[in-house]
């Protein structure tokens, strides 16, 4: 029987063989100088280039990409990218982290700014509902590494840009699946397109259900996203996008080590003192209407205009251990910028863009006692606005296709209005001081296939609401914002033909007023700025094309997949009461992740597709006296696609996760009191299903 645990050596020895096959490849492989692999093409800086000299960090999760995985979330298309830390403590509860960022979000996304289309997703409060959004409503996810708010705005951990439709898919059609697994796993969607003249409509509706692992770990999922769109000038588009979701998820709760080895699915248990989740109901019910209306305008062959109107409204209501929270918010807020493009001149082009966004996040925020799931007397209550306005510029040039500079800056204001009621004028403001945050790049590309670059970047990202109003129900006015400078260089490697593609990153990120999450000892949270974190790391991906898709053989397509990081980052000059935390290890995150993936398609539209994860322990204190252990998961999906029978495709695909049966957590709770760390993930587990295409 294989062991549930495999220790460092094994996970090392499993990358290596990818390596020797990566190596071997190129050893004795001929390229196919006729067939090319399509050029990754990102949208990332407000149009269109080519990702080989684009001079940041910069990542793609293409369609193909996120059809091979299962389908069921995000965290394993996102874990493919180094740099990148997706986790699921439960099922829905999610945890985004790009280069350990998640230090400040134990039960969220927050610290990185997430867009959907034009749309910005995260609220001027700083949040992300991430898990609102099915995987299979999106066409492809852009990821940028790194503070970068000269366009975005403010964050200090990174930028993600969904993409919901393929804004060039040209036909109508009609989709529809069916998955099904271990624990309860059901999942249903279905989406269509339809085409008239030059308008098109797309609709995507899937429902997903969970029993979950854990005791008390259910999830629900209902959710349906509309996008129309009208092409009314030769390069020139309206679109309206629009997304309801209704999510629910239960709570399990933290285990002890104690715990977590003697029943790994048991829900955190009740004491004497304080009750359990079970006990209490816990659970997070949120139900979000998101609706915005966006146009691009070619105005003139070197002149282009965009402007995005959007708003959200949400009902969230958290049954917790210790209160039962209902919040209603409100978000609304405009985006818009434009684009002058210099006349194209013998070895000189540039673009200049410059822009501005608005949002203001309005949350009346209720806690009651929580009476076994029922609501009872209210202990507190606040009317909280966020407001957030940013000017953004860029220009960029290219000299002689081989030079690429890039000079940009955003400058970000950011206020709080607290009030137990507005209506009385009894407000309370806290207003950060107006920062800046430039970025400035360059790429030079040595040949076609080769291209070096570097950047430097300011992080700037003030604290959410749920940090400034965390779950003891005090304001607290004295958190300060996160700052932080971002020294990077890199190369990005190809071959003619696109088989080949490499990227490496090396940076330096030194942040100030980190903020930390404590726990007192009632189970209520607040934050605290923890000097500040020295963060140093490497980061590379690749992939190659052993035998190039179409291919004659039993094998008509092989592709190896690798990516590495490895993150030396620690705490600097924190002092908490009389603990001194600094030089240990940043909580959360692990000093080394191995991504390798296999990608086989066969003669008569067979395939398989496997991915191998090594994470290195994880420190889960502060003091660095906790860690978690290093795991292996490894997770392939198989089936038979394409297959035609008259107009109607079919993609029945069957897949296995955590295949060596690993006992760990996919989501730690950091820094928690009395030692409950621990959200077991599931053991080996699969699922099956079909998918329909007219």
């Amino acid at each position: 029987m294989i062991p549930s645990i495999l220790n460092i050596n094994k996970g090392l020895k499993l990358s290596a063989l990818f390596s020797l096959i990566f190596s071997f490849s190129f050893a004795q492989s001929k390229v196919d100088s006729v067939q090319k692999v399509d050029e990754i093409i990102i949208r990332a800086y407000l149009s269109e280039q080519a990702i080989l000299q684009v001079p940041s960090s910069v990542s793609l999760i293409s369609a193909k990409q996120l059809r091979n995985q299962p389908g069921i979330s995000m965290l394993p298309a996102l874990n493919s990218v180094p740099g990148i830390r997706m986790e699921e403590r439960s099922p829905g509860s999610y945890r985004l982290s790009i280069r350990g960022s998640s230090l400040r979000s134990p039960f969220g996304v927050r610290n990185v700014k997430i867009y959907l289309d034009e749309f910005p997703l995260t609220d001027a409060g700083g949040n992300t509902y991430l898990n609102l959004i099915d995987v299979n409503s999106l066409n492809n996810i852009e990821v940028l590494k790194g503070p970068d708010g000269s366009l975005f705005g403010a964050n200090s951990g990174g930028v993600v840009l969904m993409n919901p439709v393929d804004k060039r898919a040209d036909s109508s059609w009609v989709n529809a699946g069916i998955t099904g697994g271990s624990y309860g796993l059901f999942q249903q969607q279905a989406s269509f397109q339809k085409k008239f003249k030059n308008q098109y409509l797309n609709f995507s509706q899937s429902y997903q259900r969970s029993d979950g692992y854990r005791e008390h770990s259910a999830m629900n999922r209902s959710f349906a996203q509309m996008m129309y769109r009208v092409n009314y000038a030769k390069a020139n588009q309206f679109r309206v996008l629009a997304f309801y979701s209704d999510l629910e998820y239960k709570t399990p709760g933290g285990l002890t080590l104690a715990q977590y080895n003697a029943n790994p699915r048991a829900a955190r248990p009740s004491t004497a003192t304080i009750a359990g989740p079970v006990a209490q109901q816990a659970r997070i019910e949120n139900r979000t209407l998101y609706a915005g209306v966006v146009n691009e305008a070619q105005i003139s062959s070197n002149f282009k205009h965009v402007a995005a109107v959007y708003g959200s409204s949400t009902d969230y209501l958290n049954p917790f251990i210790t209160n039962y929270e209902i919040r209603k918010e409100n978000t609304g807020g405009i985006r818009t910028y434009f684009e002058l493009q210099g006349n194209k001149k013998q070895g000189f082009n540039w673009k200049w863009n410059a822009g501005l966004e608005l949002q203001s996040t309005g949350a009346d925020i209720a806690n009651y006692t929580n009476n076994k799931g029922i609501k009872g007397l209210l202990q507190a209550q606040d009317n909280i606005i966020s407001n957030q306005f940013f000017y953004f510029t860029r220009f960029a040039a290219n000299i002689n296709e081989k030079l690429s500079a890039e000079v940009a800056t955003s400058l970000n204001y950011n206020n709080y209005k607290f009030s137990k009621d507005f209506q009385r004028g009894q407000v309370t403001e806290r207003k950060f001081n107006p920062e800046l945050m430039p970025r400035m790049a360059l790429s030079y590309k040595i040949s076609d296939n080769l291209a070096l670059r570097s950047s430097i970047s300011r992080g700037y990202s003030p604290p959410t609401i749920a940090e400034i109003r965390a779950s003891d129900n005090k304001i607290n006015t004295n958190l300060e914002s996160e700052t932080g400078w971002n020294y990077e260089a890199g190369f990005r490697l190809r071959n003619r033909t696109d088989r080949l593609w490499l990227d490496a990153s090396i940076f330096q990120y030194k942040l100030e007023n980190a903020i930390v999450r404590r726990v007192n000892a009632d189970d209520t949270e607040f934050y605290l700025n923890a000097g500040g974190t020295e963060q140093n790391g490497i980061e590379t991906q690749a992939s190659y094309w052993l035998i190039e898709p179409g291919s004659k053989g039993i094998i008509s397509g092989l592709q190896v997949q690798n990516s590495y990081t490895l993150s030396r980052y620690y705490f600097k000059n924190y002092i908490n009461g009389t603990s001194n935390y600094s030089g240990n290890r940043l909580t959360g995150t692990p000093r080394t992740v191995l991504i390798n993936g296999l990608d086989i398609q066969l003669q008569k539209n067979f395939y398989l597709f496997a991915q191998h994860n090594y994470t290195s322990r994880i420190a889960l204190n502060d003091a660095n006296s906790v860690f978690a252990k290093s795991f292996n998961l490894i997770h392939f999906k198989a089936g038979w696609r394409a297959a035609k029978i008259g107009k109607t495709g079919l993609d029945i695909f069957a897949g296995v996760d955590n295949l060596l049966n690993e006992t760990y957590s996919l989501g730690n709770d950091i820094n928690a009191f009395g030692g409950r760390f621990f959200n077991a993930a599931a053991p080996r587990n699969f699922f099956g299903g079909m998918k329909v295409r007219l």
